[in-house]
């Protein structure tokens, strides 16, 4: 009889070296956010079910834990497989509800319609605010946005493919509610960029 095909369930695809490999996914991020609109490389360490890609788990991995409440994006959440691997390897609750997701995963950019339906933070708190982790296919392949502010010398260019729509305009809102307002994380095929809520888009022709 032919071997058994040995299928991958959601205990498996998680670090097999969890503090090696958390430390160099950490060290990407924090350059990227310290450095927005860079691409890093990011290390392939994971192994999770479709549709969520490795740089998004191996991300969410690094920063999620039982007091980081995760929200899920509907392409994500079509099967129980990708949130069953997000608990068993982070302990992290999954919540249906934006506003107190602490870590957002989007699998399909394209169709977040709004920003501000996430937690901004307070005045008093503004870290309590969501961080947007967003699987991107590129992140030069689409239409470029030129950034300024904290971490950027002179200007930045990123490019991430797909994009939330009317990004521009959401983007700017972000920015009027600072202190408040969420970060962005772009996770791109073994690479990592971000925009905090401090970078400015620059419009065409400013």
């Amino acid at each position: 009889m032919p071997a058994a095909t040995h299928m991958p369930t959601v205990y498996e695809g998680g670090f097999s070296d969890p503090v090696g490999s958390s430390q160099a996914v950490f060290r990407a991020l924090m350059d990227a956010m310290a450095r927005p609109g860079s691409v890093q490389d990011l290390p392939v360490v994971t192994a999770p079910p479709a549709p969520l890609t490795a740089s998004a788990s191996a991300l969410l991995a690094t920063l999620a834990d039982a007091d980081t409440p995760v929200w899920l994006d509907p392409a994500l959440t079509k099967t129980t497989e990708v949130k069953d691997w997000i608990v068993f390897h982070t302990g992290a609750e999954i919540t249906p509800h934006q506003s107190e997701a602490a870590f957002a995963l989007v699998a399909s950019p394209g169709g977040l319609a709004a920003l501000n339906g996430f937690s901004l933070g307070t005045q008093e708190f503004p870290d309590r605010s969501t961080t947007l982790i967003l699987q991107v296919s590129s992140l030069t392949d689409g239409t470029a946005l030129t950034l300024e502010g904290p971490g950027i010398k002179g200007q930045a260019s990123l490019a991430p493919d797909p994009m939330p729509p009317h990004f521009e305009a959401q983007w700017q809102a972000n920015g009027a509610a600072f202190p408040r307002g969420v970060d962005l994380v772009f996770a791109g095929p073994d690479c990592v960029a971000a925009m905090p809520r401090s970078t400015r888009l620059v419009r065409e022709g400013a």
